[in-house]
């Protein structure tokens, strides 16, 4: 997508840091979507064990000439890991919110993790929903129209995606982080969290 890509830029200031979690039920494949996005062009696809805990990624891009460092959060999904999940939620700038088209349960429990995401992060952060596994169509049980309908009810952007065939993986992230930095909300500058010793200084973005 145009305008997004790795690259320097930014006139020598440091990279805007934005924090991105995802969310959603277990094995509907956050972390595939995670190391797709993230790991080299033409690594293999590969099948991963269920998130313990918390993990996470940094991808560097640039957009509109403005350096931005994303740190990706893969939360667990399972029930016994949803308070430590949830807890990471807080100073987050975007959600990532995953279902599996071939799974109705993780497509019906989208509307709690949005009262969770709500809850913890505020009615102002970015949120962009994924129907994921759209490769297994003969597996499907959440049609499009549903996971269309269900966004346009929140107001955020939907993509069907597919970790393994590497579809829309990438535009969603594109779009997420546009809408971002569009609302001009308070990020930090990567170099302000690097001392511990010193106060952060929240900066705004200013485009």
């Amino acid at each position: 997508m145009a305008g997004l890509g790795q690259g320097q830029g930014g006139g020598g200031k440091p990279p805007l840091l934005v924090k991105i979690v995802m969310a959603g039920e277990t094995c509907v494949g956050k972390t595939s979507i995670v190391r797709r996005y993230t790991e080299p062009a033409g690594a293999p696809a590969s099948s991963y064990l269920a998130t313990i805990g918390i993990d996470f990624k940094v991808k560097p891009v640039t957009i509109n000439d403005t350096r931005v460092k994303l740190q990706i959060w893969d939360t667990a999904g399972q029930e016994r890991f949803h308070t430590l999940s949830t807890s990471y939620f807080r100073g987050a700038q975007g959600f990532v919110l995953v279902y599996d088209i071939t799974n109705l349960d993780s497509f019906q429990s989208i509307t709690s993790w949005m009262n969770d995401i709500h809850e913890k992060a505020g009615d102002e952060v970015d949120v962009v929903l994924l129907g994921n596994k759209c490769d297994k169509e003969s597996e499907r049980v959440v049609p499009k129209q549903k996971g269309e309908k269900l966004a346009w009810e929140h107001g955020i952007p939907f993509f069907e995606t597919s970790a393994k065939d590497n579809v829309n993986i990438e535009d969603a992230f594109s779009i997420l982080t546009k809408e971002i930095l569009e609302k001009k909300s308070c990020v930090l500058y990567d170099s302000d969290v690097v001392t511990l010793n010193e106060s952060k200084k929240r900066t705004c973005c200013a485009f």
